[in-house]
């Protein structure tokens, strides 16, 4: 079974969509994030999660 642990970034509403997407960009390409859900509220505020494997190591010895 796969697991996962999860990152929640918000962005105001004045925060352009090109910034959004650079944001989410170097979490992706830095951190090995990727984007699990994204949600823009009524009022123009973004809720991005984003989501990441987590690799158990098992001992061999």
């Amino acid at each position: 079974m796969t697991e996962y642990e999860f990152r929640v970034l918000t962005f105001p509403r004045d925060v352009s969509r090109s910034e959004v997407r650079q944001a989410i960009t170097d979490q992706a390409e830095y951190g090995h994030w990727e984007l699990a859900r994204s949600r823009l509220y009524l009022g123009g505020a973004r809720k991005v999660w984003l989501r990441r494997r987590i690799i158990r190591v098992r001992r061999t010895a």
